[in-house]
């Protein structure tokens, strides 16, 4: 009997271990949108914890459960969301040597519509520049090389030409997020790919424009 007894219990720490981390995911999940909500209107130093808490209908005693302040939120927000890039990144290594390039942004479209809402307010007026450093940082080192290696000819040309793909890239994932939900994540990353592969291909074009002209 005393074996049962020391079952069942195991089974009901499971349970209870299940329920609490629903319940943590769910204040999470409010906290986050609240964030999102309020970071349309204001930066993230003139958020006060109060104004979270009232945003989303939760005690402040339940919030410092889980963070120290609005920062910490914050970090653990934008290392998700990087930690999930670069997983697609490692699924699919831009490599000159295969077609990997769309699938890559494919999944970047789709880890910024899973947290659409606070991506729009991390890239908007009020966001964190910081964070939009840290993508292109993060598309930097995966693709700039590679773009060197298939235009070595061209390296005094490729910082005017990376800054071009990489703010117009930036900017069409900023309007599509402003945008709602209007076109899904594959027709971004279809657009997307296709402006890129144009610019490629008329970067690689041997007449040089207006010089030959």
């Amino acid at each position: 009997m005393g074996v049962k007894r020391c079952k069942w219990s195991h089974k009901g720490g499971i349970i209870m271990q299940k329920k609490t981390d629903r319940r943590v995911r769910k204040t999470k999940s409010q906290l986050r949108k609240g964030l999102a909500h309020l970071m349309k209107e204001k930066s993230i130093g003139e958020i006060t914890v109060k104004e979270l808490v009232d945003e989303v209908d939760i005690n402040r005693s339940t919030f410092y459960l889980h963070y120290s302040d609005i920062p910490t939120l914050l970090r653990e927000i934008e290392n998700e969301m990087m930690d999930e890039m670069k997983r697609a990144i490692h699924d699919h290594p831009i490599d000159r040597e295969n077609d990997s390039a769309f699938s890559f942004i494919k999944d970047i479209f789709q880890v910024l519509d899973r947290n659409r809402e606070i991506g729009c307010a991390l890239i908007g007026p009020y966001g964190d520049i910081g964070f939009i450093h840290k993508m292109e940082d993060l598309l930097e080192e995966n693709s700039r090389e590679v773009l060197l290696q298939m235009f070595p000819e061209k390296s005094g040309e490729m910082n005017y030409f990376y800054s071009y793909c990489l703010n117009g890239c930036l900017g069409l994932v900023k309007t599509w997020l402003e945008d709602g939900e209007d076109k899904s994540p594959d027709y971004a990353a279809d657009m997307t790919y296709r402006m890129v592969v144009s610019s490629v291909k008329a970067f690689y074009d041997k007449k040089e424009g207006r010089e030959e002209s």
